[in-house]
């Protein structure tokens, strides 16, 4: 693919901006210098509208542009369930999570545990999850990052990923490791405008192209006509890709695991909460970006089912030389994972393609940086000044945090390359994150919602979730992998009760949350848009079921 000279200025123009913006919303005001609560919480100063751009520039990278085109070129639009599901579980936990972690006046999730449990729990947790972060989320970010540049801009043949890799690293950590949490949150505000701009070009030319008459309205028609089945929310167990979104499991089961975990106990998203004015902006702020879940299917799937139908050539569709080629790997099976990229590469005209290749790397950069301070908060917050620096002052903990996010994203480099070639690696996050998150979510809902939890129910509740669900991924047990979550959070929340109600006399245990109706007091406006996005989410699933 030829890129212009403007495409070019346009995305170095971009890098150039979203550095420059990040260095100066986060640089220290005069007579003050950044202390722990700046640098890990914005300085508790961020409004509804950042909090909610923000949640959603964390939550989009390559993994939804890259991963979940994949998906939608492989299954359809029953892989949007992740987003609109993700829209009424962001209104559960602006209303049931959020006052709790905001009355707690948390820096970290373990930091709760440690509250409502004990240190050795937390600390097993904090590691836990530094671990996940470098070895899981920030390798595949860089992956999938670095394969799309490739895509776009290179031969496509992997030549220029290693320095691409090394490309979105160096943006990331350019602002990121100097301006903390208020460098990501702010900058982010312009990283999803750009994104959503960029993924709506996307998706509308290449529903224009899909046939030779143009048209976008024509070519959602075409799509719909020519592959009725990858518009089915709800897949039937005949469906080749069942077992990955077993029908209507997928409302009522296992993935109520992934999202709540997810939306709920993950440190990079709910970070930006704790960093609110107030609770009733952190509120607003959720529910903004529950609005904005909904656009993302938009942006992601439907680009995978037009690339879907440029594969298969029915009758009416534009012939483009080499499409079969370029998905078709060389040792057989289909490349699903190639379908934005190659999209833009084809589509996008010069002049955009600077503007879109902007888009996906605002996106992919936007998670980094998140993923970045995330790690570097657990670490510090968490296991550095516990155990290693009791005493360390507001200036040592703010330079161990950029200390530990560089250390974390020079090994997440130099990992990113050995992924490897993974088949929809949307989904093969979700499955293997899978193995952990019920256990831990059944740790968290015990620990909110039923004070007879104890430390020790706790504890071995979420060491045996891991046997657990690692018995149900057994071939002999025949389960879709989103059931086996499911299963293994219920048995997991079983022996939580069972070893509470063995191990202890107490009729409550003494560090159990007390919550009233008004713990959970929400205004007009969250209550408003709480049923506007319920309505919106039973049209979309009446007509897709």
């Amino acid at each position: 693919m030829q890129f212009s000279a403007v495409d070019y200025g346009v995305f170095i123009g971009y890098i150039l901006v979203i550095v420059s913006l990040g260095l100066w919303v986060s640089r220290d005001k005069k007579g003050h210098q950044k202390d722990s609560k700046d640098y890990f919480l914005a300085g508790k100063t961020l409004p509804w509208w950042a909090i909610g751009a923000s949640l959603i520039a964390a939550n989009i990278s390559a993994e939804q542009f890259i991963g979940m085109s994949g998906s939608g070129f492989a299954i359809g639009l029953a892989i949007a369930s992740y987003e609109w599901m993700a829209a009424i579980t962001l209104i559960i936990v602006g209303k049931y999570f959020l006052p709790i972690f905001i009355e707690k006046q948390l820096y970290t999730i373990p930091e709760f545990i440690e509250k409502r449990f004990s240190t050795n729990l937390k600390t097993i947790l904090a590691v836990f999850w530094v671990a996940l972060f470098i070895f899981v989320n920030l390798t595949s970010v860089l992956f999938l990052g670095g394969k799309a540049i490739d895509t776009i801009i290179g031969s496509g043949d992997g030549s220029i990923i290693i320095w691409s890799i090394l490309a979105l690293a160096f943006v990331a950590a350019a602002y990121s490791l100097y301006g903390g949490l208020s460098a990501v949150a702010w900058t982010d505000v312009l990283q999803v405008a750009l994104l959503v701009l960029g993924g709506l070009i996307t998706s509308f030319l290449a529903l224009g192209h899909v046939t030779p008459e143009g048209g976008i309205i024509h070519g959602f028609e075409h799509i719909l006509k020519h592959a009725p089945e990858k518009f089915h929310m709800i897949l039937s167990r005949d469906n080749p890709e069942y077992f990955n979104l077993p029908g209507i499991a997928v409302l009522i089961g296992g993935m109520w695991v992934a999202n709540l975990y997810y939306w709920g106990f993950n440190q990079y998203i709910i970070q930006r909460t704790l960093a609110a004015k107030s609770l009733k902006e952190a509120q607003r702020g959720i529910a903004f970006a529950a609005f904005l879940k909904l656009l993302i299917p938009l942006l992601v799937v439907i680009p995978g089912i037009v690339a879907f139908i440029l594969f298969s050539q029915p009758e009416g569709t534009t012939l483009i030389p080499g499409v079969k080629e370029a998905f078709l790997k060389t040792g057989g099976g289909i490349n699903y994972d190639k379908a934005y990229p190659w999209l833009i590469s084809v589509f996008i005209p010069n002049g955009l393609k600077g503007l879109v290749l902007a888009a996906l790397t605002a996106a992919i950069v936007s998670s980094l940086a998140s993923m970045l301070n995330s790690t570097s908060t657990i670490f510090t917050m968490d296991i550095y000044k516990p155990y290693l620096n009791k005493g360390a002052s507001e200036k040592q903990l703010v330079r161990i945090g950029r200390f530990t996010a560089f250390a974390a994203l020079l090994i997440a480099v130099l990992m990113a390359p050995v992924m490897g070639n993974i088949p929809q690696m949307f989904q093969y996050i979700q499955e293997y994150t899978g193995l952990v998150s019920p256990g831990i979510l059944a740790v968290f809902l015990m620990g909110l919602f039923w004070k007879k939890t104890t430390n020790k129910g706790a504890i071995v509740g979420v060491v045996s979730s891991i046997p657990v669900a690692l018995l149900l991924k057994i071939p002999a047990v025949d389960l879709p992998w989103m059931d086996q979550m499911l299963y293994t959070l219920l048995i997991t929340i079983v022996v939580i009760v069972g070893v509470s109600l063995t191990t202890s006399t107490d009729v409550d245990d003494p560090k159990g949350i007390p919550v009233t109706n008004k713990t959970f007091f929400t205004d007009s406006v969250f209550n408003i848009s709480a049923y506007i996005i319920m309505v919106i989410l039973a049209l979309l699933y009446t007509i897709f079921w």
